[in-house]
């Protein structure tokens, strides 16, 4: 005879010889117990549930159980997670526990307001050279991005999502190894690669298992998944093709979409309310009537002064709410150094782009409608938002001014920002850069695929903190940095393992 076991999520059936099977579960399908035997632990995490300590009574017990029924052993439970979530650049809303970046900065840059500092400024400052303090292995396919959350589950989890292949991976925590989750029938392909990948989380699902609005090169897409029976599944919010990432502002999300047969494609901006609701699609007004609107190779965009903007090699697309899109080309023969970094802020609030006419390195006003200001400097600086570089030395005031000369030495370096803090409690910019030593060419050649002999990973703060070194690195901008486990964890596509830091103070 089976007993049932109802809880708040789920209910158990108790079989002969106490033996639980979860018979039905808040937003999840039938589980196939054969199947998850042999990976017990982390199903029992995720679900909540606790797993025998000192007896064999059960292979797993319903949530809420703290003691076996039969013999009043313990049981082990896994801890309470409160762990915020990470997605690293993106333009959504996030939740007050979520650390959400303050209204006065740019939204979609590589920025975060954890209090990251804390933690690794409590190491030993320069000179002294530390090492990576973990390491996990690399997702089977390298060239992806990452979320942890808990998606609606009781535990945190890790995603790598493969943009350019199509394959979801997860990282299963008790058994130390990547599993690639099966796509259901009818799910959508997930290629992206036409422009930067950004994706819009969804911070409180109402559903166990969702994870994002994603792009594909079909439309936009909910994706939801099932870490337990190993699959995911799509579910449509805009299926029209699409040409650059997703973003968000204020209280409406968009895309750029194209139209119209191949030998007359048209650009246009899509937008909806965060559920897909009330959508609407708007013709791009050109500031140069025969300037076209490209359809690839779009930076993800940022949000910043209740305005959306998508940055590309031939100029700039502005939305605001309530007003028709912009496209403004860049004047010749000015063009843009994307690869240098994104848009930086000056003291008084403007946002700049560096880029290059010919002659000489300046930096551009950004998101106005009249004529932009520019302003003339001696050579290129790697960053964005206030965390900028003039070769190893660091600009703390408005962008175009001097940097700040603290050690001779650093001028045979360049310093490559990939992530900055940003926090009331912080008098200086401050994040995680790599320092390229011993280099004295052009910043676009350490950039664009040149061996690197040494790279130093490294804290800029209050104290800065060598936290590894590399040697041999290519390509340093592929370099992601994430949160995840509160733990501080940096990949490269070329590594066959993620570095990671300890942050006891966030987690």
């Amino acid at each position: 005879m089976a007993y049932r076991w109802v809880t708040a999520n789920s209910v158990w059936l108790e079989e002969e010889h106490n033996r639980f099977e979860l018979e039905a579960g808040r937003d999840l399908p039938r589980i196939d117990w054969p199947a998850a035997r042999h990976r017990l632990p982390d199903v029992a995490q995720l679900l909540g549930a606790a797993l025998p300590a000192g007896c064999a009574h059960a292979s797993i017990y319903p949530e809420g159980f703290a003691y076996c029924p039969e013999c009043g052993a313990p049981l082990r439970t896994g801890p309470a997670s409160h762990l915020p979530s990470w997605w690293g650049a993106t333009t959504a809303n996030l939740g007050p526990e979520d650390h959400p970046l303050p209204r006065h900065v740019p939204h979609g840059l590589p920025q975060t307001a954890q209090p990251l500092a804390a933690a690794l400024e409590t190491r030993p400052p320069e000179p002294a050279r530390g090492q990576a303090e973990l390491k996990i292995p690399s997702p089977p396919n390298a060239v992806c991005v990452f979320a942890a959350a808990t998606f609606g589950y009781a535990a945190q989890r890790l995603l790598a999502l493969a943009y350019t292949r199509n394959v979801l991976q997860y990282w299963d925590p008790e058994a130390q190894h990547w599993d690639v989750l099966a796509p259901e029938e009818g799910t959508a392909d997930l290629r992206f690669d036409g422009s930067q990948y950004a994706w819009l989380p969804i911070v409180q699902p109402a559903r166990r298992g969702e994870v994002a609005l994603v792009p594909s090169e079909q439309g936009l897409y909910r994706l939801v998944i099932d870490p337990i029976g190993a699959t995911f599944r799509t579910e449509p919010v805009l299926e029209v093709p699409l040409v650059a990432s997703p973003g968000t502002v204020g209280r409406r999300i968009a895309c750029l979409v194209v139209s119209g047969a191949h030998y007359a494609r048209t650009v246009r901006l899509w937008t909806a309310g965060p559920d897909g609701a009330d959508p609407e699609a708007l013709d791009i007004v050109a500031g140069d009537g025969d300037a076209a609107i490209p359809t690839a190779g779009w930076a993800r965009p940022y949000s910043y002064d209740n305005q959306l903007c998508w940055l590309h090699e031939e100029g700039q697309l502005l939305w605001r709410p309530g007003s028709a899109p912009r496209w403004q080309p860049w004047p010749f023969p000015w063009q843009p150094r994307l690869q240098c970094g994104g848009p930086t802020r000056s003291r008084d609030g403007r946002l700049w782009l560096l880029g290059h006419d010919g002659a000489g390195y300046s930096f551009r006003e950004l998101g106005t409608e009249g004529v932009a200001r520019v302003e003339p400097i001696d050579s290129a600086r790697l960053g964005f938002g206030t965390l900028l570089f003039r070769r190893g030395h660091q600009v703390k005031d408005d962008p175009w001014a001097a940097p700040d000369v603290e050690d001779q030495n650093r001028e045979d370096a360049y310093v490559l920002p990939l992530l900055e803090t940003v926090g009331a409690a912080r008098s200086q910019p401050s994040g995680l850069v790599l320092r390229i030593e011993g280099f004295t060419g052009r910043a676009e050649a350490a950039l664009s695929g040149e061996v690197l002999p040494r790279t130093v990973i490294e804290w800029v703060g209050q104290r800065n903190v060598m936290l590894d070194d590399v040697a041999r690195l290519k390509n340093p901008a592929d370099c992601v940095p994430f949160v995840y486990d509160g733990k501080l964890w940096l990949h490269h596509p070329s590594w066959n393992v993620i570095r990671g830091w300890h942050l006891e103070s966030v987690a």
